[in-house]
């Protein structure tokens, strides 16, 4: 079932909510290039958003919602939502959220936003949801065209106090090895030792996996590396599970859209640490990165960030984004980080309930935090 939104908008014919996979399928041509012509981040794609969609575990828990406006047979903006159920609540989101760093819509530049604001509108009658949740909003992104707490039209959104930091590095090197020596003298040093301790066992080789070769035992190294450490961290991610194809099928829409960079450390041919990478806007995005617990004296992860930071920048890259997560490692490495935000709004009564929880929460929780800060200042 899909639908279609009677809004009188010019320069639009028709707006239109895709909820089934067949319709999803059908419009990958006109979709990639909107795409294309809005040089947008791969998470923004077709094949980012249905790899996504084919290799769900539980399809009949999640719904797609998708708006599409056209403009004859030209598609002039998409909005990729899809609504999920978790704490027994149905969630307006980004769909593929759970794999992507930065949310946001496509919008050609003549799209007015008359049809955005009818797009939202329709995916907020359409229903089915208690509350939504637009959150990793780059402070650039376009889709605060749609989602500004001050418009009129659909769920009324607000700002959230959940807030997530991109962390990067940046800086006028010309090479890698440049980067490298603006780092204290303590991390180069402890660079050095950690190499030095992976070379005791046996031979080491750090890498780029070449275009050619195969990546399946590459990333069934990864996902058991990964399934360790969430096991050990008390969590959980379906992109890891085993004999799950989400992991693969996602890097499979990075290796065809020529963005594909793995890098790995080996030692007597056991990968101790991988990086599954791309390049983009002229800067390396480090995606998903892992290390086999057994090399953890000699930290291999850290060698290998520390290898394809030098490789991106003598390569003439002007950034790595270390993309979103709050581990310590980045805020030792990142020159500069950002804040992505987070809209959210209530649809239903249950919705509002919850929004009341949370805020209730997080009024209790200030006191508490403001205490522990004063404990550390004195």
């Amino acid at each position: 079932m899909n639908l279609h939104v009677n809004q009188a908008i010019k320069g639009v014919d028709r707006l239109e909510i895709v909820m089934s996979p067949d319709r999803l399928a059908a419009v990958e041509d006109a979709w990639t290039r909107l795409w294309h012509e809005c040089d947008a981040l791969i998470f923004q794609s077709h094949g980012w958003i249905s790899a996504w969609w084919k290799t769900l575990r539980n399809p009949e828990q999640i719904a797609l919602r998708i708006g599409l406006a056209w403009n004859g047979d030209r598609l002039i903006a998409v909005i990729p939502l899809a609504i999920t159920r978790r704490k027994g609540l149905a969630f307006l989101e980004w769909a593929a959220a759970a794999h992507s760093d930065y949310g946001d819509i496509l919008c050609a530049p003549e799209c007015p936003d008359a049809a955005l604001d009818g797009l939202w509108d329709g995916l907020c009658k359409a229903g089915g949801f208690d509350l939504a949740f637009i959150n990793r909003l780059l402070p650039d992104a376009a889709a605060r065209r749609v989602f500004d707490p001050g418009k009129r039209t659909g769920v009324r959104l607000r700002l959230n106090h959940r807030q997530e930091i991109s962390s990067r590095i940046a800086g006028d090197w010309q090479s890698g090895a440049a980067w490298l020596a603006t780092r204290s003298k303590k991390a180069r040093k402890n660079h050095r030792r950690c190499i030095k301790l992976l070379e005791e066992g046996g031979a080491v080789r750090m890498r780029l996996i070449g275009a050619d070769e195969p990546l399946g035992p590459i990333l069934d190294r990864l996902a058991a590396l990964k399934r360790k450490w969430l096991e050990n961290s008390g969590r959980s991610s379906e992109l890891f599970e085993e004999g799950t194809p989400a992991l693969k099928a996602l890097v499979d829409v990075l290796a065809r859209a020529g963005m594909l960079r793995v890098f790995v450390i080996e030692r007597d041919g056991v990968m101790a640490a991988i990086s599954v990478n791309f390049i983009q806007h002229d800067t390396m995005m480090a995606w998903v990165t892992t290390y086999d617990p057994d090399f953890a004296r000699a930290s291999p992860g850290m060698v290998l960030i520390f290898e394809y930071v030098q490789w991106s920048f003598d390569h003439g890259l002007g950034m790595v984004d270390l993309l979103c997560g709050g581990e310590a490692f980045k805020d030792r490495l990142a020159t500069h980080t950002v804040t992505l935000q987070t809209f959210i709004g209530a649809r239903t009564a249950k919705g509002s309930l919850a929004l009341l929880a949370d805020g209730l929460r997080q009024k209790l929780r200030r006191p508490k935090e403001k205490a522990v800060a004063a404990e550390e200042v004195d």
